[in-house]
């Protein structure tokens, strides 16, 4: 966290660099919300730009004090998303809606791989079931713990817990990653 309150303090004095990193840290995180929302690769990478744009151009406005930069870059996002899908709501029906296809199936079966390769499928079940909401369904902290049927606090903490988790395990596979270049070098 010290870290990120130096490069949060760079990029509110316009530090591009300071931007770059935050982009790195948080992009892929940022963009799982907003694909699992849109729902649309292309649309999604646009504004996974668009809200690098406004976390660019807002950083003044954000307050350590009052929740996480990440949380403040999720409402960003997610906002900005909503808001597009809401502006782009067709009134007449363009899609095949075919009963032998449900769409939502490729995306389910998409995570579900994610789930089985990845460091998610670690994580205790209710672990597992709050990253989905939040990260993979867009919903908010009091929503996905309305989901659950569990107190807030109780929900946040399982959070908490869960990304602990997948950094210990990302740094794991980074260091692994790390000696395995040292030894083929």
């Amino acid at each position: 966290m010290n870290k990120d309150k130096a490069l949060i303090s760079k990029l509110q004095n316009r530090d591009e660099a300071a931007l770059s990193l935050l982009y790195d840290k948080y992009s892929a995180a940022l963009y799982g919300v907003i694909l699992r929302i849109c729902k649309d690769e292309a649309k999604a990478q646009n504004l996974l730009q668009d809200t690098f744009m406004t976390i660019w151009e807002k950083a003044g406005d954000y307050d350590l004090n009052k929740g996480s930069f990440y949380t403040w870059a999720y409402r960003i996002a997610r906002n900005k998303t909503l808001n597009f899908i809401r502006k782009n709501d067709k009134l007449i029906q363009v899609e095949d809606l075919s009963v032998y296809k449900d769409r939502t199936e490729d995306v389910n079966e998409a995570i579900d791989v994610l789930k089985l390769k990845g460091s998610i499928s670690k994580l205790e079940m209710h672990h597992q079931r709050a990253i989905e909401l939040v990260y993979f369904n867009g919903l908010t902290h009091r929503e996905a713990r309305e989901e659950m049927n569990v107190p807030l606090g109780t929900f946040k903490s399982y959070i908490k817990q869960a990304i602990k988790q997948l950094q210990k395990a990302y740094l794991t596979v980074a260091a692994f990653l790390l000696v395995l270049i040292e030894v083929l070098r």
